[in-house]
């Protein structure tokens, strides 16, 4: 006797592909539901063998949108073009993420004024951008005796740039790094 996973399994490849999560037709196992009609209209809640036949009538296939629901909801619609139409929305809605990069700004101890404006103009322009910035301050050697005496540069580098961005993360030291978080301020 197979356990009823497998069962299932073992039914959905005999009937045919399920695609996304989406059953189509035949694939369809509930007694009754609610069925939208291909104009976008409700046709009330209905046996399956019903839908079935408004479905076959209009020439287009009956889909599970909503399999949650109780009872689950059916579209009379084109398969083909739902699924297109369906991927067309998906690939819009990832076009319109924006992905947050976290770039990362290495300092050292002794570090000259100079260089440090520098690296401060690179964490502004890498904030203004929408990007999250990692400074990193390494020690070497003899510098770690003097770890928390540093922690001013990181201070100060977050103070420069409080204008724009907000501490994320705290100075924290990580082996031989202590390292701070910066984001974006948030308008309101």
């Amino acid at each position: 006797m197979l356990p009823t996973f497998l069962l299932q399994i073992s039914l959905i490849l005999m009937e045919g592909k399920v695609i996304n999560d989406l059953f189509i037709n035949e694939q369809i196992r509930d007694k009754e539901v609610r069925v939208i009609g291909a104009e976008n209209q409700q046709l009330g809640i209905m046996s399956i063998q019903e839908a079935m036949r408004l479905a076959e009538d209009s020439g287009l296939d009956l889909v599970k949108i909503a399999p949650t629901a109780l009872p689950p909801v059916c579209r009379i619609v084109d398969y083909g073009k739902f699924k297109y139409e369906q991927g067309r929305k998906e690939k819009e809605a990832r076009k319109k993420q924006k992905t947050v990069e976290i770039k990362e700004i290495r300092l050292t101890p002794n570090i000259d004024t100079h260089d440090l404006d520098t690296k401060r103009n690179n964490a502004r322009k890498f904030l203004t951008k929408g990007d999250r910035v990692k400074i990193t301050l390494r020690f070497r050697g003899r510098e770690m005796a003097h770890m928390m005496k540093s922690k001013y540069i990181l201070d100060e580098f977050a103070e420069h740039l409080a204008d724009i961005a907000n501490v994320e993360k705290a100075p924290k030291i990580e082996g031989r790094t202590l390292t701070i978080y910066l984001c974006e301020k948030k308008s309101n």
